[in-house]
């Protein structure tokens, strides 16, 4: 059943463009924030009318679900700066804690046994609602896997409050995925990059629903 919750991007790095402009061709309106309005108002553009720009709290006003398609370490500013506009909503964290390393990978940098979905959680606003979804694949694969049939890829997504699982998995349909519940927050780590769940991780690619459910 569809919620017609509203939903926004903050963030138009290649995750953001990407679950943006997958939104827009499932035919649902998306609303765009960056650091620069500029930046969303051109993207916007290129998307056409079911996209609209705006600056980044009154996105988040105007929206009831915000995915925050930015660097890990930006959560916490942007929870802290807008967290009276962040109150009572759904917060969907795609974040991946690592950064470059010194041989032309990437690294975690949090502890080892730590995950990005728990960190952000407890900076959450009050009555804000957070699932841990859209980053167990790269921004490729968002675009390439996006829709596929039959069979959809599967996005997995975290999350402590059942009662937002309908409106994460609406959203991550409307991405072009299905997605599928690893559990609470405190399977975040499973789901990000390095984890067993992830595309850059143990799982190492992407798949099916079928496939899916045998790795849970």
């Amino acid at each position: 059943m569809k919620t017609n919750s509203k939903a926004a991007v903050i963030g138009l790095g290649n995750i953001g463009k990407s679950v943006a402009t997958n939104l827009v061709q499932a035919n649902r309106p998306v609303i765009l924030a960056s650091r620069k309005l500029k930046d969303a108002q051109t993207l916007a553009k290129e998307l056409g009318p079911l996209a609209t720009a705006a600056e980044t709290g009154e996105a988040i006003r105007k929206a009831d679900v915000i995915v925050l398609a930015v660097w890990f370490n930006t959560i916490k500013e942007l929870l802290q700066t807008y967290a009276s506009e962040f109150e009572g909503k759904i917060i969907v964290d795609p974040s991946n804690p690592i950064a470059p390393d010194e041989n032309g990978g990437f690294k975690k940098i949090i502890d080892a046994d730590k995950s990005a979905g728990q960190i952000n959680a407890s900076f959450l606003p009050k009555n804000a609602k957070l699932a841990k979804a859209l980053g167990t694949l790269g921004a490729a694969s968002l675009s390439k896997h996006a829709f596929k049939l039959p069979g959809r890829s599967v996005l997995f997504y975290a999350t402590d409050d059942n009662s937002i699982n309908n409106i994460v998995e609406e959203l991550i349909t409307d991405v072009g995925f299905a997605g599928l519940r690893a559990g609470g927050l405190d399977q975040s780590i499973r789901i990000e990059v390095f984890g067993d769940l992830h595309e850059f991780g143990a799982l190492g690619k992407v798949v099916t629903l079928a496939e899916a459910k045998t790795k849970l």
